[in-house]
C-alpha cells in the first residue's frame, strides 16, 4: 500500500474516533435537509442521512454556471431516489438553432442512495450512493458516507469517486488491487441514459465531509462542508475554486418551505429553495360524512324494510351504487359497486350498519359483495351478532370480536328483495395533462384539456365507451422530431407523430370502443374490445387475467391487432398495421405488500420485442409512486437520445385534495423523451386494476 493511501486511512481513523465515539445529549437534534444536487446532504456533497419514509422534496438551486431542478422521494426507510435536471447556462442544447433554438443545455440525471448501516450508540450511519448513473456522465459519481450526531451537530465523513472527487485528494484504494481502476472513461455509451456500471469507483478518489448545526432557533441551520470536487473538469468549463470549504444556511419559512443560501468555492453565491411534503402522512381533507346509523338489534321488528329507501342509504351513506339485495335463508346478500370510499373497511362497516338495522330478525349473517364493471371482486361475510357487539359500547378490557372475513366472491341464489333500476349511461368530466420534460426542442412541453367520458352498458357484460378530448392549451407545436439531429429513422414512427395528432384539432375523439368483460370462472377474468382504442390507434384486442384470490401474484396476457389513425383526420386510418401484446406477471412482495412488481414481455408497437419492468410503492395515504423501464431489441442508436424508454409516475387519490370522498385518482407521469421504441398500446381498461379491491 502506498504512503499516500496509508496517510488517508490513518487520518480517517483519527477523525472517525473523534466524531463517532462521542456520547452526548440528543437534545436539539438537527433535522435533515436537501443538498444542491437534490437528496439529503450538505451542500455539494451528500451525507449518510435518510428522510422519513414517504417524504417528497422539490428543489431548485441557482448560481452563475448551473441551475438545478430536482425531486427526491424516500420510498423506503433505507432507500432514497432523486431525479434531477441541470441547466448549463453557458451551452446550447444543440448546434442546430432550427431544431432547439436558443434553449440552453439540459442534462437529466437519476441518483440513488442506500443505507448500509443504521446509527447506534457508537457506530455512525453508513450509506452508499450513485449520482447521475443513467445520464450522459457529466456529473456521475459514487460515494460512501458516514454520519454521526453529537448534540446539535451532525458530522459527515465520506469518500467519493467521479465528478465529486475531481480534486483527487487521496489515491483510489481500488488502484491497489488493479491498475485499470485508476482510470475513468469520460465517454458514455449509446445515446445517453444507460447504466454505466463499468465506470463505477474508477479514476480519482477524494475525501469529503462537513457538519450541519441546528441552532437554538429551530428554523435556522448552518452547514460547513469540505468539497471533494475542485471543478477542474466541469461541463460548464473550468470553474475557479478559491477554497475547498463551502458554507451555507437553511431557513425554514414554514413546514413545507425552506430557503437555502450558501457561499461556495470561496467566490460564488448559491441560492435556492425546497418544497417538501410526506406522502405517507397525507390525509383526506373532505368534510366528515354523516356517521353510519347506530347498530341496533331489533328482534321485535314488525314492519318490513323499505328496500328502495335502504338502497338509497347504501348509496348516499356507504357509497354503493347499482345495488342488489337478496336473502337466502338466514343470510342477507348485497352486491354493489363502490364509488365513494377508498377505505374498504369504512365502506363495508357503513353498509353493514345500514343492512343490520333493516334486516329481518331471522338474519344471522351479511354478505357484502364488491363489484367492478359488473364483475365480483371481493366479498365480506359478516357475523351479525359479532358485528353488533363490536359496534356497541365495549366493556373496558373486552376484546373486540372478529366479525368480518374476506372471501372469494361467488354468485349466490336467493330471494331478490331489491334490484336497482337500470341506469345504462355513466358520464364524467376529468382534467387531462399530457407532458414531456427535458426535450431538446423545449424543456417542458404540455397539453392541458378536458376529457368527456361516457360509458353505456348494453347489459351486464357489454358496454360502449368513449372519450372526447377538448384542448385548452398546449405547446406541442415545438415538437420537432421530423428532422432530429443524429437520430435514425430505422424504426416505424409509432409515437413521434404526436405533434401532428395534438395540433390536428382542438376536439379529438380519443376513444370509442365496444367492450365485453366477464368473470369466466373463479379467479379468471377476460375482456375483448374493438374500435378506436386510443388517440393514435384503432383495432381489436383481448385480455385474460388469472388472479387467484388471496394470493400475492397474478398472471395476464393481452393480444391486439391495430392500425395507425390518420392524424389529419383521426376518423380515418393510415396504412401502418401491427400486432402487439404482452404476457404480464404481477407480484406483491412478501415482506413489503405495498410494493407491486410488474414484468411484461412481448411485442411493442414498432414491432420490437422486449420487456418492461415496473415497480411501484403505495404509501399509507394511498399515493402511489412508481418507475418503469423498457428495453427492446431496438439499438440505442436507432432508438435515439435516451437509448431506451423509461419514466416515473405519481398517482394521487383525489379525496386528498377535494372536499368530498371519492375513489378517483389523478396520475402525473414523467417520461424524458417521446421516442418510438418500447411503446405499448394505451388500452382503456386493465383487468388487474379493475379487480384490485380497495
Amino acid at each position: 500500500m502506498s504512503l499516500k493511501s496509508a496517510n488517508w486511512l490513518y487520518s480517517l481513523s483519527l477523525v472517525s474516533s473523534a466524531l463517532f465515539a462521542a456520547n452526548v445529549s440528543q437534545t436539539n437534534i438537527p433535522s435533515i435537509s436537501q443538498s444542491d444536487f437534490g437528496g439529503v446532504g450538505l451542500l455539494q456533497m451528500p451525507t449518510a442521512r435518510m428522510a422519513d419514509v414517504g417524504e417528497f422534496s422539490a428543489n431548485y438551486r441557482d448560481n452563475e454556471q448551473y441551475r438545478r431542478w430536482s425531486v427526491s422521494v424516500q420510498p423506503f426507510e433505507w432507500l432514497e431516489t432523486t431525479l434531477r435536471y441541470t441547466d448549463t447556462r453557458s451551452r446550447l442544447y444543440s448546434a442546430d438553432p432550427d431544431f432547439s433554438g436558443n434553449q440552453s443545455q439540459k442534462d437529466k440525471g437519476i441518483d440513488v442512495k442506500a443505507r448500509l448501516w443504521q446509527e447506534s450508540h457508537w457506530v455512525p450511519q453508513l450509506s452508499a450512493g450513485v449520482r447521475d448513473f443513467t445520464g450522459t456522465g457529466l456529473f456521475d459519481s459514487e460515494y460512501l458516507a458516514a454520519s454521526k450526531r453529537v448534540g446539535p451537530f451532525d458530522f459527515t465523513l465520506g469518500m467519493g469517486w467521479g465528478n465529486m472527487a475531481e480534486s483527487g485528494n487521496i489515491s483510489n484504494p481500488f488502484c491497489e488491487l488493479k491498475d485499470a481502476w485508476c482510470q475513468r472513461n469520460s465517454d458514455f455509451s449509446g445515446r445517453g441514459g444507460k447504466f454505466e456500471v463499468n465506470k463505477m469507483f474508477h479514476g480519482a478518489a477524494a475525501l469529503f465531509g462537513g457538519v450541519e448545526y441546528q441552532t437554538p432557533w429551530q428554523p435556522l441551520r448552518f452547514k460547513l462542508e469540505y468539497d471533494g470536487n475542485d471543478y477542474s473538469h466541469e461541463f460548464a468549463g473550468t470553474i475557479p475554486q478559491d477554497s475547498p470549504f463551502n458554507i451555507g444556511a437553511v431557513y425554514k419559512i414554514a413546514d413545507p418551505l425552506e430557503m437555502h443560501l450558501s457561499y461556495e468555492r470561496g467566490n460564488t453565491f448559491m441560492w435556492g429553495f425546497t418544497l417538501r411534503t410526506n406522502f405517507n402522512q397525507w390525509r383526506p381533507i373532505h368534510y366528515a360524512d354523516p356517521a353510519p346509523e347506530p347498530v341496533i338489534a331489533d328482534n321485535d321488528k314488525a314492519n318490513p324494510a323499505e328496500w328502495s329507501a335502504v338502497a338509497e342509504k347504501l348509496e348516499n351513506n356507504a357509497g354503493y351504487r347499482h345495488v342488489q339485495i337478496k336473502q337466502q335463508s338466514d343470510t342477507l346478500i348485497m352486491t354493489g359497486e363502490q364509488q365513494k370510499y377508498r377505505d374498504e373497511q369504512q365502506a363495508t362497516d357503513r353498509a353493514a350498519a345500514i343492512l343490520a338495522n333493516n334486516a329481518d330478525p331471522s338474519v344471522k349473517s351479511l354478505h357484502i359483495q364488491q363489484q367492478r364493471q359488473n364483475m365480483p371482486v371481493e366479498e365480506h361475510q359478516i357475523d351479525l351478532d359479532a358485528f353488533r357487539k363490536a359496534k356497541s359500547r365495549a366493556i373496558l378490557g373486552d376484546k373486540t370480536p372478529v366479525y368480518s372475513e374476506a372471501v372469494n366472491p361467488e354468485l349466490t341464489a336467493g330471494n331478490t328483495l331489491y334490484q336497482a333500476p337500470s341506469s345504462p349511461l355513466d358520464f364524467s368530466l376529468s382534467p387531462s395533462l399530457t407532458q414531456s420534460i427535458g426535450g431538446p426542442e423545449s424543456f417542458y412541453m404540455y397539453q392541458v384539456g378536458l376529457n368527456a367520458n361516457t360509458n353505456w352498458h348494453w347489459n351486464e357484460h357489454f358496454s360502449t365507451d368513449s372519450t372526447v378530448y377538448v384542448n385548452a392549451v398546449d405547446n406541442y407545436d415545438r415538437f420537432n422530431f421530423t428532422a432530429p439531429p443524429g437520430d435514425s429513422g430505422a424504426i416505424p414512427r409509432v409515437r413521434t407523430h404526436i405533434r401532428e395528432y395534438v395540433s390536428s384539432s382542438d376536439v379529438l375523439l380519443n376513444n370509442l370502443q365496444l367492450t365485453e368483460m366477464r368473470n369466466l370462472t373463479s379467479d379468471w377474468y377476460a375482456q375483448a374490445y374493438t374500435g378506436y382504442l386510443e388517440m393514435m390507434y384503432a383495432g381489436a384486442g383481448s385480455e385474460v387475467l388469472y388472479r387467484p384470490f388471496g394470493r400475492s401474484w397474478a398472471l395476464g396476457i393481452d393480444a391486439n391487432y391495430v392500425r395507425q389513425r390518420d392524424w389529419n383526420n383521426t376518423l380515418k386510418l393510415e396504412e401502418y398495421t401491427t400486432a402487439t401484446g404482452h404476457l404480464t406477471g404481477y407480484w406483491r412482495l412478501p415482506l413489503q405488500s405495498d410494493v407491486l412488481a410488474k414484468i411484461s414481455v412481448g411485442r411493442y408497437l414498432a414491432k420490437d420485442y422486449g420487456a418492461t419492468v415496473d415497480l411501484s410503492r403505495r404509501f399509507d395515504s394511498g399515493v402511489i409512486v412508481g418507475a418503469f423501464a423498457t428495453v427492446t431489441d431496438v439499438s440505442a442508436n436507432d432508438y435515439g437520445e435516451g437509448s431506451f424508454t423509461k419514466g416515473v409516475y405519481v398517482s394521487i387519490p383525489l379525496d386528498l385534495m377535494l372536499a368530498k370522498p371519492t375513489v378517483r385518482s389523478a396520475t402525473i407521469s414523467w417520461i424524458p423523451l417521446t421516442r418510438d421504441g418500447g411503446q405499448m398500446l394505451n388500452r382503456r381498461y386493465h383487468l388487474y386494476d379493475i379487480t384490485d379491491a380497495q
